[in-house]
């Protein structure tokens, strides 16, 4: 019997995981199907129980539900505990949950775009669901200094409290020598610009929005600063392999599945 999998969230036809789940499934020589399931954004978990209850195995969940994913979960990893949230659910004889997103963004920035992080100085800008996501993987690849930047700053100040030594800051008190600016705001979405101070933007950074397949204001305002500029769709296929060997204990190779969602 094919086994059925399928990502949950509202909006969710843009999505790429069914293409991206796919390729793995036929890499790994696997029997299964990825649909895509658009919950009323006040269904959320009845659509999940009728996904479960029809026999499936897993979902992956996006915006906006992943709090609500974890609020779901019978059993949770240490790593969903420490977000708050969770991307990837797994039904056996409960609900399990686990967040793949910050090791998804580790592994793009080290494996696909050659960044070592040890040692590194990086701003997280953004203090919601989506940084929460990747705080903590941030901190263990070994970064020097992680500041976190939002709008408002108490939100800032309470996550980068939960994640010492995380720092926070306003948007309007941030300095230069940064080696990674890293956008997990929704701005991009908005194709809202977010204005950092003079310097801190430039040629020796890598800036990354977590938004893929969009000019955002943040990349471009990067690019005219001369710095290097990423895309979240290496993070997206990254997280997606994290969640594949959940559920299949195997893990894909990315590299040819990123290469060719990039060529279009």
């Amino acid at each position: 019997m094919t086994d059925r999998y399928a990502v949950i969230g509202n909006p969710v036809a843009h999505s790429k995981s069914p293409g991206i789940h796919a390729e793995f499934a036929r890499q790994c020589g696997h029997d299964l199907e990825y649909g895509r399931i658009e919950a009323p954004l006040d269904g959320f978990a009845a659509a999940v129980t009728a996904f479960f209850a029809a026999g499936g195995k897993g979902l992956n969940v996006t915006l906006p539900f992943k709090e609500q994913a974890f609020a779901l979960c019978r059993r949770t990893s240490q790593r969903a505990r420490a977000a708050q949230a969770v991307n990837t659910l797994v039904f056996e004889d409960d609900v399990y949950g686990d967040t793949t997103d910050g090791a998804g963004l580790v592994a793009d920035l080290s494996r696909n775009l050659g960044v070592h992080l040890a040692g590194r100085r990086v701003l997280l800008m953004g203090a919601g669901g989506a940084a929460r996501g990747v705080v903590a993987s941030l901190l263990d690849s070994g970064v020097s200094t992680l500041v976190i930047a939002n709008r408002t700053v108490d939100k800032a100040r309470a996550l980068a409290a939960r994640f010492p030594p995380a720092q926070a800051a306003a948007y309007g008190d941030l300095q230069g020598d940064f080696d990674l600016v890293v956008n997990a705001t929704s701005a991009g979405l908005q194709l809202e610009e977010i204005v950092l101070p003079h310097g801190v933007l430039n040629k020796r950074v890598l800036a990354y929005d977590m938004v893929y397949g969009r000019r955002t204001p943040f990349l471009a305002q990067a690019r005219q600063c001369g710095a290097r500029t990423a895309d979240g769709l290496g993070m997206l296929v990254e997280q997606a392999a994290e969640s594949f060997e959940i559920w299949r204990g195997v893990r894909p190779a990315t590299r040819p599945v990123l290469e060719r969602l990039r060529a279009g």
